[in-house]
């Protein structure tokens, strides 16, 4: 099955391609600090990249799968219409896969347990936490000063030590998490970004339920919130 993943659940645009082979053929766009995301404008070029490079067409696409999140509001708007409209137009199969679940799943053999965390600005982090790929905490916006509490509810085999923090929320608030007690990946560590091939790994396994692909948001948008302050 030839499977094309989205992600842009972060400011990263996250594009794959999971050949009939089992390769994986990955291409991303990371902007520079302040500089906007391009989802927009990199996700569609981006895929074109990558079909090219694999020296096959649209046409032989089977499915894709696309990360709902949680994330950047905009962001997950427009991979998920992309997505939407892509299938739609090409007639193949349309799943949604968990941000936070590619992203533990990115860092394959190299953690058992692992925290995957996501900046969700205004002070919060999206936060759940898998064990050998097991969801333990399903995925919820936190305050990193809550994670130590949070994580002592289902690690009650393990020590908060045995537990590796990933992702851009993980390295902004890694003091929190430190001091919590949880380790974090150094900031090089390519496992902080969610990675395309866990997008399409996750996606082949998927059941197919188009339903299903809808934003992850796990709360109020800002722009909601603002207006209804406006109002009151």
């Amino acid at each position: 099955m030839i499977v094309l993943g989205l992600d842009t659940a972060t400011p990263a645009t996250v594009v794959g391609l999971r050949l009939a082979d089992g390769r994986t053929l990955q291409a991303r766009d990371d902007p520079a600090a302040r500089r906007r995301p391009g989802h927009a404008t990199q996700l569609l070029p981006l895929a074109d990249g990558v079909l090219a490079e694999a020296g096959t067409d649209w046409a032989e696409l089977k499915r894709i799968a696309v990360g709902v999140g949680p994330g950047t509001f905009t962001g997950l708007r427009i991979g998920i219409a992309t997505a939407r409209g892509l299938a739609q137009s090409l007639g193949v199969e349309l799943v949604g896969v968990s941000s936070l679940r590619a992203l533990a799943h990115g860092a394959g053999e190299d953690a058992q347990r692992v925290l995957a965390v996501i900046d969700a600005r205004r002070g919060e982090v999206f936060l759940a936490a898998y064990d050998g790929g097991q969801e333990l905490i399903a995925p919820q916006a936190v305050s990193p000063d809550a994670v130590a509490e949070l994580v002592e509810t289902v690690a009650i085999d393990t020590q908060l030590e045995d537990w590796l923090a990933l992702g851009d929320g993980a390295m902004l608030y890694r003091e929190a998490f430190e001091r919590a007690g949880v380790r974090v990946a150094e900031d090089r560590c390519e496992h902080h970004q969610i990675q395309a091939h866990a997008i399409c790994e996750l996606g082949e396994q998927a059941l197919v339920s188009t339903e299903m692909v809808v934003p992850d948001y796990r709360r109020r948008p800002d722009a909601e919130i603002a207006l209804e302050g406006a109002q009151a």
